[in-house]
């Protein structure tokens, strides 16, 4: 299990030092990602990736709820109220209910990969001034210690946060 810091950077280079900091601390590059202002990174920094820049995720799982939980209730409603010549069963609120989940998932989605991601909002200003976001999933174990060998090393560097644990089953 990881968790995802977040921590804001003055600028190109010291990203790059950052990253080899990095990577000496045994993170894996891919576990770490980068945001800047568009065409500031070097080719062989990891950038950040379209799931991370939009609300895709985020939306898509809302809409999930959302259908089937609205699939769920016109099941039960074509049951109680099925249409004249037809008998349903209750497998019919089943398949409705999952194809409201699959379709508002999709529907959600769609929407969602327009809009910019909103946990990234906050750092936006100061990436459009220069400053890089630096994004790494580190395992829970190793959380405090990499905090602290960033704030002992690097005291320019501002923590913007830890992402909160996301429940398997909500």
């Amino acid at each position: 299990m990881r968790r995802r810091l977040y921590f804001m950077l003055p600028n190109v280079s010291g990203a790059r030092a950052m990253l080899d900091e990095m990577l000496l601390a045994r993170i894996e590059i891919g576990h770490m990602r980068f945001m800047a202002r568009d065409g500031t990174l070097a080719a062989d920094m990891p950038d950040v990736n379209f799931l991370q820049k939009t609300d895709l995720i985020h939306g898509a799982q809302l809409g999930v709820v959302i259908g089937g939980i609205v699939g769920l209730g016109a099941g039960i409603f074509l049951t109680m109220f099925p249409p004249d010549g037809f008998t349903l069963r209750t497998a019919a609120i089943l398949l409705v209910a999952l194809g409201g989940a699959l379709f508002g998932g999709w529907a959600s989605g769609m929407n969602a990969a327009a809009v910019p991601n909103t946990r990234l909002a906050q750092f936006a200003d100061r990436i459009e001034q220069g400053q890089v976001l630096m994004i790494i999933d580190v395992p829970v174990r190793r959380v405090q210690e990499i905090e602290e060998m960033i704030a002992k090393r690097h005291p320019e560097i501002s923590f913007g946060g830890i992402e909160p644990p996301m429940l398997a089953f909500p």
